[in-house]
């Protein structure tokens, strides 16, 4: 089969190579799965770079979330188990872990359905228990990770402030139903969500990005608001000032959605049910924006990497035939 692999850690159009290798043989509790779809995360990147909190043994192939068909026909989502990760024509996943994947959605948007989703229901509802009415302020607005929380936010029924940067992603924030739209490069994020907010704030922050992001976060949270950490994709990571927290009443919550895994792993079968109920109503659709063949894997990390992307990019094996 063909699957993209990284011998020494490096920028991902450098560092992924796509090989001929055997097909994965999967272990004690796994199953062998096809892969119909990869959808492409930052943690993708962080992997080739070497740069993540898992490190697979190397050579190892990058991509973390799937959408697969398991040898008698069903279609499912997975977290592929890495070395063998999904940008390939087959993986292996732990089978008690497997998420049917729902109906009403193709294998893209079914593959990037997971781990951005389910970051944003966990951040939304357990972490920060978002309430109707309340204003959502999302960093990153059009990308993967922001566009699903803007879904969640809507559905939720909070007032949803999208955070962008340049008017093509601002135009796609608009389309996904933002109340406001902020475009970071023209404009005064704090200025104008107090002005949104007649002076009150946000009462959650939804920050993926980190550095001066969380730094607007902080002045403009409500009183009583909360602002929920999920990532560090501008590649600064903020040292909060915690005196800062404690005159101005905010909460500062901290989000690693795969500790789910192990700590609650029934949370994340109840949350795909949640996430499955929404997308058979058509309050959230993952916002693909572009699905390239395998041959296209290493390029699409990279754009992924680089912040030039809107939506979600997802690999689609069969776009360029596979091997066999």
């Amino acid at each position: 089969m063909q699957a993209w692999r990284v011998h020494t850690p490096g920028e991902p159009r450098e560092a992924m190579r796509l090989e001929e290798v055997p097909d994965p043989v999967p272990g004690d509790g796994e199953v062998r799965l096809k892969v119909l779809a990869a959808n492409v995360n930052f943690p993708d990147a962080l992997l080739a770079r070497g740069q993540y909190q898992i490190r697979p043994p190397l050579p190892f192939t990058p991509g973390v979330e799937i959408c697969g068909e398991t040898e008698d026909g069903r279609r499912v989502i997975a977290n592929p188990t890495l070395p063998h990760g999904g940008f390939a024509e087959y993986v292996t996943a732990p089978a008690h872990a497997l998420l049917p994947a729902p109906d009403t959605l193709d294998d893209a948007e079914a593959a990037a359905l997971h781990i951005g989703y389910q970051t944003g229901w966990f951040g939304l509802h357990r972490r920060a228990r978002l309430q109707p009415g309340e204003t959502l302020l999302v960093h990153a607005a059009a990308g993967g990770v922001g566009s699903a929380a803007v879904q969640l936010g809507k559905a939720a029924g909070a007032t949803v402030v999208g955070v962008v940067g340049g008017k093509a992603k601002a135009r796609t924030a608009e389309e996904l139903g933002c109340d406001l739209v902020i475009d970071r490069t023209g404009e005064d994020i704090v200025a104008r969500v107090k002005e949104f907010t007649g002076g009150r704030g946000a009462d959650v922050v939804y920050d993926p990005v980190g550095g001066d992001a969380y730094t607007a976060s902080a002045k403009c949270v409500a009183f009583e608001g909360r602002i929920v950490v999920v990532g560090f994709a501008g590649g600064t990571v903020p040292a909060p000032a915690l005196n800062h927290a404690l005159v101005k009443n905010y909460a500062i919550l901290g989000l690693h959605w795969g500790l789910y895994a192990t700590k609650d792993p029934a949370a994340i079968l109840a949350c795909h049910g949640e996430l499955t109920r929404l997308a058979a109503e058509g309050a959230v659709r993952p916002l693909v924006s572009e699905r390239v063949p395998l041959t296209a894997a290493a390029d699409a990390v990279q754009r992924v990497a680089d912040g030039t992307t809107t939506g979600r990019l997802v690999v689609v094996p069969s776009l360029d035939g596979g091997s066999r």
